[in-house]
């Protein structure tokens, strides 16, 4: 007896991938520090520029004000979504979109109930496709099967939408708390002007908290609140473009239909075209 021929399955980019830490993340943010850092040591002392007072001012006050503006689940899941944010990832629109065109090929070939197993089991890093491709093998109607999708879609992206907010909340408090140590050092050094040994310290704390805070909003906060809500719209970009292959793998659509879909979402040059045979 002739053995029963298992289909193939199709050739994926399964999974987020993740790396050590985004390249563009490091050269930026660390290239700054290096710079500001190479200006200190040409111009003078390294330690002049090092005062523990204005340290506690600046960070503590920001890393508790930000905190207060919150709560502490708010604060775990952006330092989750900030951990994830740093680090890098190969997936883009095109890949996502190759994927579901051969998906849903697949699919059309060899019958929806084949994409169980490993197939939707390779997917977990991928939860709207996942998600989706266990509901269509249930037999949930598409609308439904739609309405959960952009729901789930909504939600995750209502929490990085929260995570930024964070880190812009604290992009503005830290140059403020800089402002609250400057004042707080001017008093020191007004109040010693009879001393002139406390002067110096004084005056340390006054500068070198409107240092630190404008070094935390501009080139750490600001940063990566923008590099945050920049892969949150291409995340957003994949999961749309998960939904549409899951909606077409439901309704049986052409695939001619779902490349013109997904391509409509993709820029001119990142076009994709289907699977063919």
């Amino acid at each position: 007896m002739a053995e029963e021929t298992r289909p193939s399955l199709p050739l994926l980019r399964i999974g987020r991938r993740w790396g050590l830490i985004d390249g563009a993340t490091l050269f930026g943010i660390a290239g700054a520090f290096v710079l500001m850092a190479l200006a200190i040591v040409l111009g003078g002392s390294v330690l002049a520029f090092l005062d523990f007072p204005s340290v506690l001012i600046v960070i503590g006050g920001t890393v508790l004000i930000t905190t207060a503006s919150y709560s502490w689940g708010d604060m775990l899941r952006a330092g989750q979504d900030l951990g994830q944010t740093i680090r890098h990832r190969t997936r883009s629109g095109p890949d996502a979109a190759r994927d579901v065109l051969r998906l849903a090929d697949f699919a059309r070939r060899h019958g929806i109930l084949t994409l169980q197993g490993n197939i939707v089991g390779a997917l977990r890093d991928q939860p709207v496709l996942q998600n989706g491709l266990k509901l269509v093998i249930e037999g949930t109607p598409d609308t439904e099967v739609e309405v959960l999708l952009r729901r789930d879609i909504a939600a995750q992206q209502s929490r990085i939408d929260k995570s930024a907010s964070v880190l812009r909340r604290a992009a503005e408090i830290s140059p403020a708390m800089g402002l609250i140590g400057t004042l707080i050092g001017l008093v020191q050094m007004l109040s010693q002007l009879s001393n002139p040994s406390a002067i110096g310290p004084g005056m340390a704390v006054a500068l070198l908290t409107t240092f630190y805070g404008a070094i935390l909003s501009n080139m750490v906060f600001s940063p990566l609140a923008s590099k945050m809500e920049r892969n949150s719209a291409e995340d957003q970009l994949i999961q749309h473009i998960h939904l549409l292959g899951v909606l077409s793998i439901c309704r049986k659509d052409s695939p001619r239909r779902l490349e013109m879909q997904v391509n409509s979402l993709l820029p001119a040059d990142q076009r994709v075209d289907g699977p063919t045979g």
